[in-house]
This record gives structure tokens, sequence and C-alpha cells, in this order.
């Protein structure tokens, strides 16, 4: 069965036109610095994004460790919202493999962290508490709902992190998705950040990676942490290709997926016994809630979905998050409805 995939936009698979460039890409020792496919996207990332440089790494994940690594020493404490990407799903690394605290606060509704939150969690010097060093946003802020942080909110975080002598770190995954919302340059959204993490595989459909963009300085420092976690990858130029394909021909089609997004929101908000979450869709996520009187289960309504050529992510009791991207359309949106519609009626 070919299904209509909405756990993710991590599900998408490389263009035609990205399998070419990965066919086709001239590599080298990446590790030695001699990958030049690897060195063009580097450079292509720190431009588009305003930064000095930028390192090609595994994953989103990997971004954000060496990012938190990078700024932070053991016993510092890095300070994250409560529904932040770093906390919830990167298996507590920072802290595993770095020894930095995570201080988290609760993420308003629509994904902002709250300035008086942010100035009661800063420790001041006091040798039994952590130092507090940096400040973590996420933009697209996925948890709450695929939301996008205005760039003026970023900015006074930015400037109340540099009042404090504090690192501001953007974990940008969807980074494009909100530049793409706001309608905005994305360097305009990093801008104000030390650091930032961006994904190439998810709704830029390359097959792999992401790349982290901050001072020379700190990507000096970055390589040798990259090494460390043993994500020196050689000839990475073959994967490489594709995010340099990503960047020049995928970022403006997201508003396809945001509109996707909307289409999708309004037929299933049609359907009785499904509400709306979380403020969405202002991106390309959608998140619903079952009404307590629908008797299915949330594990049945999943397994029922599936037999019909239909995946879609649990996010907690009754909730479900759906994502659209470039490997559905028009048609999978209309027959995941009528999936919905079908297992609850």
């Amino acid at each position: 069965m070919i299904y209509a995939d909405f756990r993710s936009d991590t599900v998408t698979r490389p263009t035609p036109a990205m399998r070419e460039a990965m066919a086709k890409a001239p590599v080298g020792d990446d590790v030695y610095g001699d990958d030049p496919t690897v060195n063009l996207l580097e450079a292509k990332a720190a431009e588009m994004l305003g930064k000095e440089a930028a390192i090609f790494v595994s994953s989103g994940t990997m971004g954000n460790l060496i990012a938190v690594l990078a700024s932070c020493q053991r016993g510092d404490e890095a300070i994250m919202g409560r529904q932040g990407h770093t906390f919830l799903h990167e298996a507590g690394g920072v802290s595993v493999l770095g020894g930095v605290v995570i201080n988290t606060i609760p993420n308003q509704p629509d994904g902002r962290l709250a300035l008086a939150d942010l100035e009661s969690a800063i420790r001041y010097p006091d040798i039994h508490e952590p130092i507090s060093r940096l400040i973590i946003l996420e933009n697209t802020q996925n948890a709450c709902g695929g939301v996008v942080l205005p760039v003026e909110y970023c900015e006074q975080i930015s400037a109340f992190a540099r009042e404090r002598n504090l690192l501001l770190h953007m974990d940008g995954a969807r980074i494009f998705n909100a530049a793409v919302a706001l309608g905005r340059p994305v360097r305009e959204l990093a801008a104000m950040a030390d650091s930032v993490t961006f994904c190439l595989s998810k709704g830029l459909c390359a097959p792999v990676g992401s790349v982290l963009c901050g001072r020379r300085d700190f990507i000096d420092k970055a390589r040798r942490l990259r090494k460390i976690l043993g994500g020196g990858m050689r000839q990475a130029g073959i994967i490489a290709a594709a995010g340099i394909v990503a960047l020049e021909t995928m970022v403006d089609r997201l508003a396809e997926d945001h509109a996707l997004a909307k289409d999708l929101a309004e037929g299933l908000s049609r359907i009785d016994g499904v509400s709306l979450e979380k403020n969405s869709p202002q991106t390309n996520m959608v998140f619903i809630r079952l009404d307590q009187r629908v008797s299915v289960s949330d594990a049945e309504f999943e397994k029922q979905l599936k037999e019909r050529g239909v995946l879609l992510n649990g996010t907690g009791p009754r909730t479900f998050r759906l994502v659209t991207h470039h490997d559905v359309g028009l048609e999978e949106v209309n027959r995941c409805v009528e999936a919905i519609k079908a297992v609850l009626n």
C-alpha cells in the first residue's frame, strides 16, 4: 500500500534533481576540509543566514548538541522552553555528554518564552548554583503547533540576553518555514541569534543533514566537537549536494505546504468529533483533538487510519499531529479527511 504519510516532513524523499546532483557531486575528505561540495553548502548556508561560517552535521540533534557544547562549560546552564525540542526529543544529550544543566520555563501558547519567566530563571553568582550561560529559542516552535516566533520578539530576547551576558541559540530546524510564513528573508530571523541550526532533511526534502551557523571562531570550535562526537563524514559531498539543491530550489515552495495545511485543517474542522489545536496551522503542521465522546481509542484511531492508507502521529491523549510536505498533495489531503471521517462515523 502507498501511504499518505502525514507523520512528519522528515519522511520526504530526495527529488530527482537531488539524486542527480548526488550522483555527480565532486567529493573529497571533509575532515581534512577537502570536500568541495560540503564547502560550497556551508558557504551558501552561512551567506543565506547572514553568519560568518557554517558546518554540515548529520542531524538537527547533533547541531543543537554541538551548539550547546560550544557555548557552555560543564556545570553551566541552558534555559529553554518546556516544549523545546532540545529538552523533549534529544535524549538529554546536552546533560549526558556535556554536563550542561537544563532549566526549563513554560512556553506560552504562541510558543514564546515570557521575559518575566526568563528573568526569574537566570542564576546570579552563587557557588551553590549552576551558571546561566545560554538561552535556546525554537522557530518554528514544533510542539506548540508549528508556530512562528515574530522577528521583533526574537530581537527583544536577543537584547535581553546581551544585557545579561548570555548567549542565544536558535533551534531553527524549520526556520525557512518561519521565513516563508512571515514573508521575510531568513537572515532577518537568524540575525539576532549567536548560533542557528536548521534542517535540510525536513521540508527542504534533502535525505539527510543539518547545518549549524555562527561566528567563525564558534564554528571552528564546533568542528572539533563534531569530530569528538563521531560526526566527521569524509566524502560527505554526496549528501551535501542534495542540501545545495534544497537551498536553491525548495525554500519558496514551502508556501505550498502551508497552503495545504490550511486546506487540511479546513477539511478536518468540518468533521464531527474533531477540533483544531494549538494555534494551527501557521505553517505546515495541523494539530487535532478528538472529542471525549468519540468512542474509538487513540491506538485504534491510528490503526484504522493506517488500514485506510493514512499515517499520522499521536502527540498526547486524544491529540494528533499531521504535517504537510513535498510528498503529499491535495489528493492525499482529501484522502486523509475522508479516512478520518470514515473512522469516526
